[in-house]
């Protein structure tokens, strides 16, 4: 899918691009498989801000995409290609045998008429889905589940893919985007091919403006707060964080303090990303 690059009719748009929309063919989404979005601006269920610079943002329909493929051993024609503004890969809404209508991400190479399924002896073919034993070793595939049957969970953004790396003791190890070696299940599903809409890492925004309508917020910098706001603030003219290393507003370590903390699953962790980390 090309990048549009827009005409700098203003400064706004001289710097900015999108996408061409090439790929969609058709525009309004499946009202059966919408469900309206409520905005909380960044707000829990107590009413208070838990996540900051969050709010407004361009009205959208939530698709309900079907991350489990249970639908085992129908096959399902490909109707449409979609956009869905809730996520950075394309939707592909999919006509089952039996009546049924879902939407899934759509692959590189997907397309339209073009036929699917889930089913542990599907083909190695871009938009099935089937278990991690049955895929050869190599394979790249997307939208893996963690635990079998809790639905697809890892590789579900815009041009990434999972390298199934080996498979050994009922356990399969993975690649992951970000290069941590990780083993899960060998019968948890997946679902074969890359991600589509790769280009989406090259789109400029251009302008404040489109950032805004993604419902988010201006950030404000710590160093320019006072120092009851931020562990940053005060002093005369632009001076340093005054400590060894940056901190959050509440006064914890902050850009690049290692946060990850589930013991539960570190045993799974055979490689973390990084620098040979373990």
């Amino acid at each position: 899918m090309p990048i549009r690059q827009y005409k700098p009719t203003s400064p706004g748009r001289r710097n900015a691009s999108g996408y061409s929309f090439d790929e969609i063919t058709k525009k309004s989404p499946e009202k059966s498989l919408t469900v309206s979005k409520k905005q909380r601006a960044g707000r829990a269920t107590t009413g208070r801000i838990s996540t900051r610079h969050r709010g407004g943002g361009a009205k959208r329909l939530i698709r309900i995409i079907d991350f489990k493929r249970d639908k085992v051993g129908v096959p399902g024609r490909v109707a449409a290609i979609e956009y869905d503004p809730g996520r950075t890969a394309r939707i592909a809404l999919i006509f089952y045998r039996d009546g049924d209508k879902r939407y899934i991400l759509a692959p590189n190479g997907l397309q339209v008429d073009q036929m699917v399924v889930a089913a542990p002896d599907a083909p190695i073919v871009a938009g099935n889905a089937l278990p991690l034993a049955n895929i050869p070793t190599g394979t790249q595939v997307h939208a893996v589940e963690m635990q079998p049957g809790r639905g697809g969970q890892l590789g579900r953004s815009a041009g990434v893919a999972i390298q199934l790396m080996a498979k050994d003791n009922g356990y399969a190890l993975l690649r992951m985007p970000s290069g941590e070696m990780r083993q899960v299940l060998d019968g948890c599903y997946a679902t074969i091919g890359v991600v589509g809409n790769a280009e989406h890492q090259q789109v400029k925004l251009g302008k404040a403006g489109r950032t805004r309508h993604r419902g988010r917020r201006p950030q404000v910098r710590g160093s320019v707060m006072n120092p009851v706001d931020h562990p940053h603030g005060g002093g005369e003219g632009k001076a340093p964080v005054g400590m060894p290393g940056p901190k959050t507003p509440w006064g914890k370590p902050a850009l690049g303090f290692r946060t990850r903390n589930s013991k539960r699953t570190d045993q799974y962790i055979v490689r973390r990303r990084g620098k040979g980390r373990r």
